[in-house]
């Protein structure tokens, strides 16, 4: 769920790799590179974590854009350069069913819906409206509970949401209107929609929470977690449940089948999954294996989940559904 530009992080870049420590395999003599298109705060956990866990030195993570990844992933199979990849769980699913790219991979946590055996959930990502409540009262505006309340010519240049043909986190917008209305009265509330955010449908997941903190725009939609933060932060920012739902999508981690040579990709997979749990979880406040617990201010009002597997052959679709929308 990010913008696409390119980020070096975690261990420096070096011909020298550190000599392991703590739970690092002794023998290991490179880097394990890491692709994620997790938001910077996820990374943050992420190396935290494996730093914490001695594995400092002996990773590199690299993050991209979503769809960016994904089409390296889909183009290069396990010819792709990472050794372990964090990503969209139905990217990682529908490279596996067309490039068979992953190993197995398990641990002793129990996945609410199951899990691969090949991919193991990270964090989950929940979509909301989210309003800059000086602004709203400013502008004489009424708090929206809809998304189809933002349809309203009063709102006109006033939302933003982020593109579905460059995020993620668009989706989730998408997935919520024609759920709730159809194609074909969703494709109607959809563009005016479009209409009334003019210049403000942004390439990136986090550029809605931007202006709606900065006050240029009132209202946005995007991550609720971003808007919680926000709201703690003690700045002018509520945010609200759409009776359209909060839909949600999940992040994975998965190992890339290198013929063998993956026992070390393997341990910092596995560190992730469930070392970084904990901290991903307050920052991501959505139960993904038996047993965990959210706090109950952070439980969404309208929880959902698309009724069938998301898939890159369904974003298409709904990425076709919105670029009809645009016209």
């Amino acid at each position: 769920m990010k913008k696409s530009t390119v980020m070096m992080l975690g261990a420096v870049s070096s011909a020298i790799v550190l000599g392991a420590c703590g739970g690092v395999a002794a023998d290991s003599k490179e880097q394990v590179i890491i692709y994620s298109n997790a938001d910077d705060e996820a990374v943050e956990v992420m190396e935290a974590t494996l730093d914490d866990k001695g594995y400092k030195g002996q990773y590199l993570i690299q993050s991209f854009g979503t769809s960016e990844l994904g089409g390296k992933m889909m183009a290069e199979g396990t010819d792709i350069e990472a050794d372990v990849i964090t990503m969209a769980s139905y990217f990682i699913e529908s490279a596996q069913q067309s490039k068979s790219m992953f190993t197995e991979l398990s641990s002793d946590l129990k996945p609410l819906d199951e899990g691969a055996t090949y991919a193991l959930p990270i964090l989950g990502n929940v979509g909301s409206i989210f309003i800059n409540t000086d602004l709203l009262a400013q502008k004489g505006l009424p708090v929206p509970t809809t998304i189809k309340d933002l349809t309203d010519a009063k709102y006109k240049d006033l939302i933003s949401f982020p593109n579905i043909l460059d995020s993620s986190t668009g989706w989730l917008l998408v997935q919520a209107i024609i759920s709730e209305y159809g194609e074909k009265e969703g494709q109607q509330v959809l563009a005016d929609l479009i209409n009334n955010a003019g210049p403000h449908i942004e390439s990136s997941g986090s550029g809605p929470i931007k202006k709606v903190k900065t006050g240029e725009v009132a209202v946005g939609f995007g991550l609720r977690i971003q808007a919680i933060d926000a709201k703690n932060e003690g700045l002018p920012i509520d945010y609200i449940d759409p009776t359209e739902g909060n839909f949600t999508l999940t992040e994975s981690v998965a190992v890339v089948d290198k013929d063998g040579d993956e026992a070390l990709a393997l341990e910092i997979a596995k560190v992730i999954a469930t070392e970084a749990r904990a901290d991903l979880l307050e920052q991501y406040p959505v139960a993904l294996y038996e047993g965990e617990q959210v706090k109950e201010e952070h439980v969404p009002t309208y929880l959902k989940k698309w009724e069938t597997t998301l898939t890159v052959d369904l974003l298409e679709k709904h990425q076709a559904f919105f670029k009809e929308a645009q016209r």
